[in-house]
């Protein structure tokens, strides 16, 4: 069974993850505890063949073929292999869990359009779920050892009721060379069909909407049974592999405690290397290494029957038990609708516990700016912009306000924005009209008449207003229901 411990960090706390260290299900001290037992094993026996049986000149050469397989076992790139080749597994892995179908979406959608409280559509819904299925179980026989255990033959699943009798025969006729879990999705195809033409499914849009979810479903299927087929590369594996090994046997030789070959010189003193029988360092490197290559054995194939293998016969259970229930027991089941809770309130505030009202008095996020507080200085408009006559208030920033930069900036250019604000001349109309005022910081609300031009006249160039003067007329002008049109 799947070990979680989900609910065992769902704080963070002192000691939290110390606290898992010792569990033994599903760690990785089941995993590795044979391996390690070996290499403990192998040490010892060259420890003792070295320290008990060698000769000094057979000790000498021993010496210098330890420093070779240590300098060789560095030249190895063990994180880089492994890192990358568990970061591959890991992603497969999770691809995997996501492949299995699942009928949630189709239960719901053949729920609501597959219609009929009569024996003869509650047994097309229920028909249609058990197709759906009666194929996600094909398919995990063929990919999962404990499906496969639990039905070893087709009869079993017969027994099971996933499958009746004559549709045994109608399967077992069918010869193909190929995997024939999708059958029952073709079934249910002729089903919905069927259904159809006698009115069950009231029009071909609910029956596309029906088939769509079929064939998502089925496509989970289909990719379940191709991650099944398709494995990571061979020779990528059997690399980590070899190195993880070859690495570990470099260090057998190259990690054994060695005695001084070199005699010290007359009136030094040495201390040589401290010689502790057990290599502590190199344990916890084959803890670690030999450790994260266990954890890809594990998980490269998630169909089998480890701790943390996926649960493929619950989720069988799961699967019949929850789509049966919607489409059968839940049909037109729809509780009595009426007026909730807070219906008279504007505000809704749905009420807290005790050990939850600590939550209440925390005020809501209103963005990452919403707290930014600025000084008096900054909220003061420019007097430069002022004295420049620039309709805005808003302080230039400091990129602006640098020569050098605004040169190459162009800083001193008026803004886009208000280009298009405040037209530098004014339309007006050539015929008189009501008053209407125009959107902006500037609302021109006299109207004058313009003189029409002949076509082969030019046009006599009309100056552009200054910007102030424009305020200061704004100022004087009268409202809108005081203008009077020119005769």
């Amino acid at each position: 069974m799947t070990v979680s411990y989900t609910l065992k960090v769902a704080n963070a706390r002192f000691g939290g993850f110390s606290a898992l260290l010792f569990r033994w299900r599903g760690s990785i001290y089941k995993l590795l505890y044979k391996e390690l037992l070996v290499f403990l094993g192998l040490y010892g026996v060259l420890s003792l063949t070295y320290r008990k049986l060698l000769s000094q000149e057979q000790k000498r050469i021993y010496a210098q073929v330890a420093q070779y397989c240590n300098r060789s076992a560095d030249l190895i790139p063990m994180s880089f292999v492994l890192g990358f080749y568990v970061t591959l597994v890991v992603n497969r892995w999770w691809a995997q869990y996501t492949s299995i179908p699942l009928p949630d979406r189709l239960m719901c959608v053949v729920t609501a359009t597959v219609h009929g409280d009569d024996e003869r559509g509650r047994t097309l819904r229920r028909t249609l779920l058990r197709y759906a299925n009666l194929s996600s179980v094909l398919v995990l026989r063929s990919v999962s050892t404990r499906v496969l255990r639990r039905f070893p033959t087709m009869d079993h699943v017969v027994e099971a009721g996933f499958m009746s009798q004559e549709e045994q025969q109608k399967f077992e006729s069918l010869h193909s060379d190929f995997n024939k879990y999708w059958v029952p999705c073709v079934w249910f195809t002729n089903l919905a069909a069927q259904a159809r033409r006698e009115g069950r499914v009231r029009d071909d849009i609910a029956l596309g909407l029906l088939l769509d979810e079929l064939n998502q479903y089925r496509g989970k299927c289909s990719l379940l049974f191709h991650y099944d087929w398709i494995s990571i590369p061979l020779v990528y594996t059997q690399v980590v592999t070899i190195a993880v090994y070859s690495f570990f046997a470099f260090c057998l030789i190259g990690r054994q405690f060695l005695e001084g070959t070199e005699a010290p010189e007359p009136g030094q003193e040495t201390l040589g290397d401290l010689d502790l029988y057990v290599p502590l360092t190199t344990l916890l490197q084959f803890f670690f290494y030999a450790g994260w290559l266990k954890v890809a054995e594990q998980i490269i194939n998630p169909f089998g029957e480890d701790d943390d293998d996926f649960e493929t016969n619950q989720l069988i259970d799961r699967n019949l038990q929850v789509s049966l229930l919607s489409v059968d027991n839940m049909y037109g089941d729809l509780p009595p609708t009426g007026r909730d809770r807070y219906w008279s309130e504007e505000a809704a505030q749905p009420p807290y516990t005790q050990a939850s009202a600590a939550d209440s008095l925390r005020p809501s996020f209103m963005g990452s700016t919403f707290n930014l507080l600025m000084s008096e200085e900054r909220l003061q408009p420019d007097p430069d912009t002022e004295e420049a006559g620039a309709p805005s208030s808003t302080p230039s920033p400091a990129w602006a306000r640098t020569p050098l930069l605004s040169r190459f900036l162009g800083a001193s250019a008026p803004s886009p924005a208000i280009s298009l604000r405040v037209p530098r001349t004014p339309l007006l109309p050539s015929r008189p009209q009501a008053a209407t005022p125009v959107p902006g910081r500037l609302r021109l609300t006299r109207l004058m008449p313009a003189p029409a031009a002949r076509i082969d006249e030019e046009a006599p160039e009309t100056p552009s207003p200054d910007l102030g003067s424009l305020e200061e007329e704004e100022d004087k002008v009268a409202p809108p229901s005081a203008a009077t049109p020119s005769g």
